[in-house]
């Protein structure tokens, strides 16, 4: 009898050990705080606890490697926050996870769900005031961020990662977690943990990395640049392989439906079943005004629905009424090459005048004048365009897929005080990291400061 009870006894510590690693950990349920040091003014009051104006909470104890971590929280009115984890006492080593729906925040490209410094993302899916779940999950060198349950951040910790010195730290270990308001008020409802197994293939997973010893887009993150592919389109790509692509490589994309007389949306009532099919979704929404006749198509109602509204100057009506569009050859009219040059030029002139935000495709030219661009754009072609974008407010757009405008013009435009964007301008689902857009930043100094911020409080 003996036997067999120290036989189910044994088999029992045996299930608790395989299993027990597993079992969910209660963190804070509300009304308990006792297993956090707290810095700072916290309160608690009504199942939440907040942390106001640089206020932080550390775990007393427990040494954390893999993991899901469970937190309810909300941000209050401009309240902005983080979650750490694998840190120490002075969060000054691990990741760091942004706390932030704020609009009016200067930094707008870290909002709720960023992994700080390596993954930054320019759009909440959750709103401000509002309860929502993120989960943090650390398995092995992966990293995944879900925010009620959507994935906004995959990300895997290559062999050889690339960090600044000021974010040397920035690295997966073992530690505690912290969290911290950067700024008024974060809420904390509930905190739990899970934690993972070890037994992970940390070389199978690290095959699937990108490496960060040749990526310029980790740069950016680490620089603390605003990621954003400001310009792209739903062809060749569903709205999930845009998202799977935007997690995979680390850029946010802003979608771009093509509006206007002939294409696929046409009036105000398709803008709103796209923007109701998008509600919720990880992008920016941005809107293309095609063709000249864009403004009247769409009401100013319908049209401040977007976060931003671009267009270009490829189609117009040339000096004898001929309907051209400069990217098909059949449509270019050319008596005088010179004379063709200077109608481009006030064609554009006269599109700043029009209700958009971004002038995008600048400064394009067709096919039979293109080899002699640098030549065509003088000095005063491109000070009349830059005038007339001065003058309008409006933003200039450098184009990965024509390569344009030249260097010489983006040098006058930030002289001149111009905010930029990168687009990529995709014709299909294989469009790249905006590599010219990155390496006109770098010709020119272009700074987050130059950054066009896509997601103000429209007034």
């Amino acid at each position: 009898m003996k036997k067999i009870l120290l036989t189910i006894l044994t088999t029992i510590l045996i299930m608790v050990s395989c299993t027990g690693d597993k079992k969910p950990r209660l963190l804070f349920d509300g009304e308990n705080s006792d297993q956090w040091n707290s810095r700072g003014d916290v309160s608690l009051n009504n199942g939440a606890l907040a942390l106001n104006e640089g206020a932080s909470i550390l775990l007393k104890k427990g040494n954390y490697t893999g993991f899901e971590l469970s937190v309810t929280a909300r941000t209050v009115d401009n309240g902005k926050g983080l979650i750490a984890f694998h840190t120490d006492n002075n969060l000054e080593k691990g990741y760091q996870v942004a706390l932030n729906n704020d609009l009016e925040s200067a930094q707008w490209w870290t909002k709720t769900g960023s992994l700080l410094g390596v993954r930054n993302l320019t759009k909440s899916i959750v709103k401000t005031n509002e309860w929502f779940d993120m989960v943090i999950r650390v398995e092995g060198k992966a990293i995944t961020v879900k925010l009620n349950g959507s994935p906004v951040v995959e990300y895997i910790e290559p062999a050889s990662p690339f960090r600044t010195e000021e974010n040397a730290a920035q690295l997966l270990s073992d530690g505690r977690f912290a969290l911290r308001s950067t700024a008024g008020t974060i809420e904390i409802q509930s905190i739990s943990v899970t934690p993972l197994s070890d037994k992970v293939d940390i070389t199978q997973q690290q095959t699937e990395a990108i490496d960060e010893t040749t990526d310029h887009i980790i740069r950016l993150h680490q620089e603390n640049f605003p990621v954003l592919d400001y310009h792209v389109h739903l062809k060749g790509i569903t709205t999930e392989q845009a998202a799977a692509q935007a997690r995979r490589y680390g850029i946010n994309y802003a979608l771009a439906p093509n509006c206007g007389i002939g294409f696929p949306i046409t009036s105000d009532e398709e803008v709103l079943q796209y923007l109701d099919a998008m509600e919720g979704q990880p992008f920016i929404q941005a809107m293309q005004g095609e063709g000249r006749e864009w403004p009247e198509t769409f009401s100013k109602e319908v049209r401040d629905r977007f976060d931003y509204v671009f267009t270009d100057a490829l189609t117009f009506t040339d000096s004898k009424g001929r309907r051209t569009r400069l990217w098909i050859p059949e449509e270019v009219f050319i008596e005088n090459e010179e004379q063709y040059m200077d109608l481009i030029v006030q064609k554009i002139a006269d599109v700043m005048k029009e209700p958009m935000d971004v002038y995008v495709n600048p400064n394009f030219l067709p096919d039979v004048m293109n080899d002699r661009y640098d030549v065509f754009w003088t000095n005063d072609r491109m000070d009349k365009v830059i005038a007339s974008m001065v003058e309008t407010g409006k933003v200039l757009e450098i184009n990965h897929r024509y390569k344009i405008p030249n260097k010489a013009f983006i040098q006058k435009a930030k002289e001149a005080g111009l905010k930029f964007t990168f687009g990529t301008n995709n014709a299909d689902g294989s469009f790249g990291k905006m590599e010219y857009c990155i390496e006109m930043k770098e010709a020119c100094d272009i700074t987050a400061a130059d950054m066009y911020n896509p997601i103000q409080i429209k007034q």
